[in-house]
């Protein structure tokens, strides 16, 4: 059995908050808000796994007015959601991810990205797909308000 999900997450810049992307912390002089870490690449991909299992969205699971997991470590909810993934048998054939961003630059830390979530979701680094690109300095992540984040995988079911 195969199952492609898709996923999709944005979050505003803030002022003193740390950017984290795909569980690496950026130096930038802005952070996202979210009542999580606001870690857009993983809540994609979180989602893109959901969805292929039929399971709903992060918000479903990981209401944001929980006050219980007020400022979660969104590398926590990946590993949550991949849990179940595994209890249904699934294992990732790949993954692939975009990061919706003018600011700032991302191409030095997608490999270490990469080898955050191959380690979370217990795959290959092959396996995982990671890409950066702009808008062209249109739209709400070009005027540098936010950053965005698409993800697809493609799971089968173990034999």
């Amino acid at each position: 059995m195969i199952r492609i999900g898709q996923g999709f997450d944005v979050h505003q810049f803030a002022r003193d908050r740390k950017l984290i992307i795909g569980g690496v912390e950026i130096p930038y002089e802005k952070g996202l808000l979210g009542h999580s870490d606001a870690d857009v690449l993983l809540h994609a991909l979180a989602d893109a796994i959901l969805g292929a299992l039929g399971k709903g969205d992060i918000g479903k699971w990981f209401p944001d007015n929980d006050p219980a997991i007020k400022g979660i470590d969104s590398k926590v909810i990946l590993e949550k959601v991949w849990q179940e993934a595994k209890k249904e048998s699934f294992q990732l054939e790949n993954a692939d991810l975009t990061i919706i961003a003018q600011k700032p630059k991302m191409a030095g830390y997608i490999p270490k990205m990469r080898e955050i979530i191959a380690g979370i979701i217990e795959a290959n680094v092959e396996q995982v797909n990671v890409k950066a690109t702009t808008t062209e300095k249109l739209g709400f992540t070009g005027r540098e308000e936010g950053i965005a984040a698409l993800a697809i995988v493609l799971l089968s079911k173990k034999q």
